[in-house]
């Protein structure tokens, strides 16, 4: 289905901004993940040193004004991206092509194009799909290029799960990774991300209707890069993939399993307790 409802006039729509992460971010998301001193050493995150993989998430953080939050604790509809009306939006998944190394505290443009709006009807009702590429640049070129999918659906009545998905098999590896409240609230500091299924409890259960604090998809993304890293030697890969399958709760256990390396591509997914997958990611060595 084309693009419709409306929203047509956004696909092509372009913005460019600049930001620089810091060596101070990179120490609070290595503090979140553990990595004490000796390991952030190690792999050379300080000033100058190469940003790892997906880090670039600390920068070009939605600085919206208090007014300007929705009542999801999100920027109002709007602005750049177009102002689709149902409530509940999520970060679907994305897939980035690595080009060449971001420095910690160089200058970083980023310049996005909405690629495409598009309309469905699903298992949860009308959904909005959209689109965006970021193209990254530092002062040698090019570095990075995303795309990232964004998915608008209305809040049900109830929380029903969708149907299980089996991660990848046969593993490789299989590593329990801790997650509590403080993770999560730490992880939607550094990424300056205001929505509230992140550290409200109380409006997550009564309004959006899930059982439990929602883990973050960037985060749940970024554990699996990391995990795929640490066994090839802190190596920056070709190009990563992932899309979330079903939401993980902050109170349910989290497993990050990936298979061998097979014709330069990894499959690997986060697990919940009950051995469903919740992301699925394919990165490319």
């Amino acid at each position: 289905m084309t693009a419709d409802g409306g929203f047509a006039a956004w696909v092509g729509r372009v913005e460019t901004t600049t930001d620089v992460v810091t060596p101070q971010q990179v120490a609070g998301l290595a503090a979140t993940l553990d990595l004490d001193a000796d390991a952030r050493a190690r792999q050379g995150l300080g000033a100058g040193g190469t940003l790892p993989p997906l880090w670039h998430w600390l920068g070009f953080l939605p600085t919206t004004p208090m007014s300007g939050l929705g009542p999801d604790g999100h920027p109002k509809r709007g602005g750049f991206l177009p102002p689709v009306p149902l409530e509940r939006r999520m970060w679907a998944g994305g897939r980035l092509r690595f080009e060449s190394e971001i420095r910690i505290g160089e200058p970083l443009e980023r310049r996005s194009t909405i690629l495409s709006v598009v309309e469905k009807t699903g298992r949860a009702g009308r959904m909005v799909f959209v689109t965006v590429e970021h193209r990254f640049s530092t002062p040698r070129g090019e570095a990075l290029v995303e795309e990232h999918d964004i998915v608008y659906v209305a809040i049900p009545d109830r929380f029903t799960p969708p149907p299980p998905v089996a991660p990848p098999t046969p593993l490789a590896f299989a590593e329990q990774v801790p997650i509590d409240t403080v993770k999560l609230f730490r992880f939607s500091a550094l990424t300056f991300n205001g929505h509230r299924i992140h550290y409200d409890l109380d409006y997550t259960r009564e309004v959006e209707k899930y059982p439990g604090l929602v883990v973050h998809g960037p985060l749940q993304a970024l554990l699996l890069m990391e995990a795929a890293r640490r066994r090839r030697g802190g190596a920056v890969p070709a190009a990563y993939g992932f899309r979330g399958v079903r939401p993980l709760f902050h109170f349910e256990p989290l497993e990050v399993v990936g298979t061998a390396v097979d014709a330069g591509a990894q499959h690997l997914a986060t697990v919940n307790g009950d051995g469903h997958a919740c992301m699925l990611a394919e990165v490319t060595w």
